[in-house]
């Protein structure tokens, strides 16, 4: 049994990172948490959007299953349990940090502690209706947001100050095991940053080395997506700058990131406590014209991470696919605690390192497409299942940037897929559950607004 923090970014895309394999951007204390212990290569959300990712991770749930399919949250179901709740009801203290943006008020989702939460209000997103597919109007201001701003962080270092100040003054108190959950916004959008983190990457105000005339570009949910964010509007060196901010909000990260480590050391946790470090989902970045997530596309749908401490290997690389189910499991076998048989996922520390049969499953159901869309990866393959466009299979292994679709070639790999998908829902049932509950909060919505 032992203790674990969770560190939690946002929009955080893998590749953004020296330990995922970036050519200049360097994330020195991601490398010395993976060289404590394991990389997962393959990690991915369960829904490339905020509130439904962090709402499956929550509770262990499908967001097919909690019906939350967008950042709209009227008329969610607050039925189901968190972590939190069930992790304290066996007897560990579970402190929560920062943001949640899940199915229900945080304040009744049972934790021990709650600290500097924040939540989405009411009604939440209002654009997220796909039939007719919802544009944003002026949304390519959007793409002013970088560049310097002296309290960029501010509100993530107020964050990261009191859970430091916790684990250094509470966590010696408590005479159970804990949990301790830490959520930074960072490097989510608008790409502001402070002089000093501005200056570190003047090379990262590039451009995409994939863009919008490769054909992933020009699938018809892609180039929904681009309507829907007026992103094809952006300006050169637009691009160029949200690109080069992105760069220093996550260096900003990892400096977060060092500093937990420094406090873990500095209490004489590390041979105690687990630590891990994740993501809610991705962040396109202008491959193939595409912003900020929403896609099934790799760079969208990834996310770091990286665990140590009791229970993990120390120097290992893990290619077997994970997600964010795992993650939460992970929180219950540090504790030694039961979790309920029905949730997704198993514990990192007990996935074989080379799975090549284990299926990760992640779904979208969000702004900015006409309908919903399915990931299925198993091993070196990847089916995307779109229930409006054709569907896409890529190996990537050879294709890690999803420029070549083999679903045409490789028809009897499809077909295996597939069937890996259905097993775990009915993409055409849940793609109709999800319009007919979004067109009732459509009808909510006119209500809401009236009043």
């Amino acid at each position: 049994m032992s203790n674990s923090i969770i560190i939690i970014s946002d929009e955080h895309n893998p590749l953004y990172s020296s330990v995922y394999g970036h050519p200049f951007l360097r994330t020195p204390n991601m490398e010395r948490l993976a060289s404590r212990g394991t990389v997962y290569e393959n990690a991915y959300c369960p829904s490339p959007l905020c509130s439904p990712s962090r709402s499956a991770f929550f509770t262990g749930k499908r967001v097919h299953e909690l019906q939350n399919y967008s950042n709209c949250n009227l008329t969610l179901p607050t039925d189901a349990d968190s972590y939190g709740k069930v992790l304290s009801e066996q007897g560990i203290h579970t402190v929560y940090f920062g943001k949640s943006d899940v199915f229900d008020d945080i304040e009744r989702l049972g934790f021990s502690e709650l600290h500097h939460t924040k939540e989405r209000k009411l009604p939440g997103d209002v654009n997220f209706h796909r039939r007719p597919l919802a544009i944003r109007e002026g949304a390519a201001q959007r793409a002013n947001g970088y560049g310097v701003k002296e309290d960029a962080f501010d509100s993530d270092l107020k964050i990261m100050d009191a859970a430091l100040a916790w684990l250094t003054n509470v966590a010696p108190t408590l005479t159970k095991p804990w949990n301790l959950t830490i959520n930074l916004i960072n490097p989510h959008f608008p790409q502001w940053n402070t002089q000093a983190y501005w200056d570190l990457y003047p090379e990262a105000a590039d451009l995409p080395r994939y863009g919008v005339n490769e054909a992933s570009a020009n699938h018809p949910y892609a180039k929904d997506l681009r309507e829907h964010f007026e992103a094809d509007l952006f300006t050169e060196e637009q691009i160029r700058g949200l690109r080069r901010g992105y760069a220093g909000n996550v260096a900003f990260i990892d400096d977060q990131l060092g500093r937990l480590l420094d406090t873990v050391d500095d209490q004489g946790l590390a041979e105690t406590t687990q630590l891990i470090y994740t993501s809610d989902h991705g962040e396109m970045l202008g491959k193939f014209g595409l912003w900020w997530k929403c896609s099934l596309y790799e760079d969208s749908v990834r996310i770091p991470c990286i665990g140590a401490g009791p229970g993990f290997a120390q120097g290992v690389r893990v290619t077997t696919p994970v997600d964010l189910h795992d993650v939460q499991a992970s929180l219950f076998y540090a504790a030694g605690a039961t979790r309920p048989a029905v949730w997704a996922g198993n514990p990192l520390q007990q996935i074989a390192p080379d799975d090549t049969e284990r299926v990760v499953f992640s779904e979208y159901h969000g702004h900015g497409t006409r309908s919903g869309a399915y990931m299925i990866r198993k091993g070196i393959w990847k089916l995307i299942s779109y229930m409006e466009a054709p569907h896409q299979l890529f190996r990537i292994d050879t294709d890690p940037d999803e420029l070549d679709d083999l679903y045409e070639q490789y028809p009897e790999k499809a077909a295996e897929l597939d069937a890996e998908l259905r097993r775990i829902c009915s993409p055409e049932a849940e793609n109709e559950k999800a319009h007919q509950f979004q067109d009732k909060q459509m009808e909510l919505l006119e209500h809401f607004i009236v009043r």
